[in-house]
């Protein structure tokens, strides 16, 4: 049998794969999407992290989670009431199983009408490229050699572990664990204040679990704008998450139900707290593992990365790396821009992905969103600044909705007025910041933004009035 061959071959079907996978195959060239993903039943599972135990179940639980939470607290104030208000935990889970199920689907749906031969196993180079392109060992439930005119890297990360806590998904909780506990922990830590922190400790609190987040750095969100960080800080603390900053972890040890916890505090104060589960979230690895990159001198960064340029072009001619596994903010979005850019660029166009304008989004309630520069950034910079904002207090679709917390903050260059940067916290900000991504795609002003006409009655008109703001010429406030 002769070794089938591509011209392109993406190792991962992760949201930068897929969508590589897809984009070349629109560009015309014959592409096969490798991944190694299973089902329960052992089937083919593509998406990657962010399907399967990221981004789409974690989005799915946060919804239900809210739905129960507002059931038990909220309607009353619609007039609705609500009586023997009961969790069925085993349901929310299988609806959160379905909604990943439905996006797996989708993607292979996607390859069959792209023309993209889909291979359900492990890719790894098995040598340097010859006349034929690279050829590419697939290891699953069938084993074969493939060979590929260029290659596309898209292996994504890994949950970092504690050193000496490794995770067991049973006590110890990686993303992947703490989307599947089968029963609400009366007691659930949180290692970690960062975006999967803050989501699982938010879906589990509104759930019944009594919430304690451990945080090494001294600062909450220090990569969000100091204003809106410290009123996220304000409303978890108060539904209730237990945030401690400045934490130095010194032991975690697990036992039969429990797992302890040994720290010690920002004021430098022994502690030790017993929780029925442990969720880690301190950020995530490449996944490189597998692939034989010493074998065809692929390059790694120092951190494991695969090294790329600018045009993430790795070391090896006709090889390119894109998403987690490349320098970069760890999101599907970049991702799969990335993924575009690069088939593109095989093409030879010329695929573009702007780091500035990526956008940032944490899916907790109230609901956090930024693109571009925080206002601590610009003055280390020593850039002059205006500042404008406006809270969802003062906006009508927001009171009518209900949930009038937090604000819209736009921050633009003092003399050209071009936007710098957009931070928000409140309902439904991961929607209403894509307009700001555009605004600063086109180096819009705070002007351009505040002479459009919104909708009315919408939360969008808070974006309005914040750029309003920058001039000092709200006009609901």
């Amino acid at each position: 049998m002769s070794t089938k061959q591509f011209d392109v071959v993406v190792i991962g079907a992760g949201p930068g794969g897929y969508i590589a996978a897809i984009r070349a195959a629109q560009l015309g060239f014959s592409v096969a999407c490798v991944d190694e993903w299973a089902n329960e039943k052992g089937g083919p599972a593509p998406g990657g992290t962010c399907t399967n135990v990221g981004c789409i179940p974690s989005k799915a639980l946060l919804q239900s989670s809210e739905h129960y939470e507002h059931a038990g607290h909220a309607f009353k104030d619609h007039g609705i009431e609500v009586s023997g208000l009961a969790l069925n935990l085993g349901q929310m889970i299988k609806r959160k199983n379905t909604v990943v199920k439905q996006n797996n689907d989708g993607i292979l749906f996607l390859f069959k009408k792209n023309k993209v031969t889909f291979f359900h196993g492990r890719a790894a180079f098995a040598g340097a490229a010859g006349a034929d392109g690279y050829p590419l060992e697939i290891t699953g439930p069938a084993n074969e050699t493939i060979n590929a005119k260029q290659v596309i890297v898209a292996t994504g990360s890994n949950a970092r572990a504690l050193p000496g806590a490794p995770f067991d998904e049973k006590l110890i909780l990686s993303n992947t664990g703490a989307l599947a506990i089968d029963a609400v922990p009366a007691k659930l830590g949180v290692i970690g204040a960062g975006v999967i922190g803050l989501e699982m400790g938010s879906v589990w609190r509104r759930l019944g679990s009594e919430v304690t987040v451990l945080e090494g750095l001294p600062a909450f969100l220090g990569a969000v704008d100091e204003q809106i960080a410290k009123e996220a800080q304000k409303q978890f603390t108060k539904q209730g998450l237990a945030i401690n900053l400045g934490v130095k972890v010194d032991s975690v040890t697990t036992g039969d139900n429990n797992v302890t916890v040994k720290y010690t505090t920002a004021k430098g104060e022994a502690q030790e707290s017993v929780f029925d589960k442990l969720i880690v979230s301190i950020g995530r690895t490449p996944n490189t593992t597998g692939l034989n990159a010493d074998k065809v001198g692929l390059a790694l960064d120092e951190r494991g990365f695969v090294a790329v340029d600018g045009d993430c072009k790795t070391n090896l001619p006709g090889v390119w790396a894109i998403g987690d596994v490349v320098r970069g903010p760890m999101l599907a979005h970049k991702a799969e821009e990335e993924g575009v850019a690069v088939a593109e660029r095989i093409a030879g166009q010329h695929g573009h992905t702007n780091f500035d304008t990526i956008p940032w989004v944490i899916y907790t309630s109230p609901e956090i969103a930024w693109v571009g520069k925080t206002e601590q950034q610009l003055k280390a910079a020593g850039t002059a600044y205006k500042s404008g904002s406006f809270p969802f207090l003062a906006n009508g679709r927001a009171r009518a909705l209900g949930d009038t917390t937090g604000m819209v903050k736009f921050l633009a260059d003092a003399t050209t007025d071009e936007i710098l940067g957009v931070h928000m916290i409140g309902p439904m900000v991961s929607e209403l910041i894509s307009e700001a991504v555009v605004a600063m795609e086109f180096k819009a002003s705070a002007e351009d933004i505040a002479r459009i006409c919104h909708a009315h009655p919408s939360l969008s008109e808070a974006t309005k009035e914040a750029a309003l703001a920058i001039d000092k010429r709200t006009l609901n406030f």
